[in-house]
């Protein structure tokens, strides 16, 4: 199974949730609403325009499973073959505009989640490692959060330990 960049971006999603569970929750109009369940939605460019369903349990899979299961979900959305429930539920989504060249973006939060990260194209750029300029592989990523449920600190927190994940993708096979 061929693992994409987007499937170790949504697994390091996955497992920053699961570390961090104050950022797996929802804005309901009763209470924040607290999941704990690391599903996370792909943004899925369709004939018909974007959906955007949802990985079920990603921090407790292993990364060829999410990668199939993103597969076959983004098979089944371009086919117009999602049913509801497979359009319901997590807290936050993953945007990605990689592959479309888009190096840096804003994504727009699909409510009732939380936030939704925007992944950018990684590229070839200089860069500051260990104090010397030398060239290295870049790809940006923003996070818009709902400040209803998340202030700003804690999303700095998961963001860091996202970027954490993402540079130490071993951390991610285990």
């Amino acid at each position: 199974m061929r693992i994409s960049i987007n499937d170790l971006v949504i697994k390091a999603v996955g497992r920053a949730h699961r570390i961090m569970p104050a950022m797996d929750a929802i804005w309901t109009d009763d209470a924040i609403q607290r999941l704990g369940t690391t599903d996370v939605g792909i943004a899925i460019n369709t004939e018909r325009g974007l959906v955007t369903p949802v990985l079920r349990n990603v921090a407790g899979q292993a990364l060829t499973d999410l990668a199939a299961a993103a597969r076959n979900l983004t098979r089944r959305a371009r086919a117009g073959e999602l049913n509801q429930a497979e359009l319901e539920g997590g807290s936050i989504t993953v945007s990605n505009l990689g592959m479309f060249g888009v190096e840096e973006f804003s994504a727009i939060i699909n409510p009732p989640q939380s936030a939704i990260l925007a992944v950018g194209a990684a590229h070839r750029a200089p860069a500051l490692v260990d104090g010397e300029l030398r060239p290295a592989t870049v790809m940006r990523v923003t996070l818009s959060v709902d400040h209803r449920v998340h202030d700003g600190a804690v999303a700095a927190q998961w963001l860091n330990l996202f970027v954490c994940l993402v540079e130490n993708p071993i951390q991610l096979l285990v």
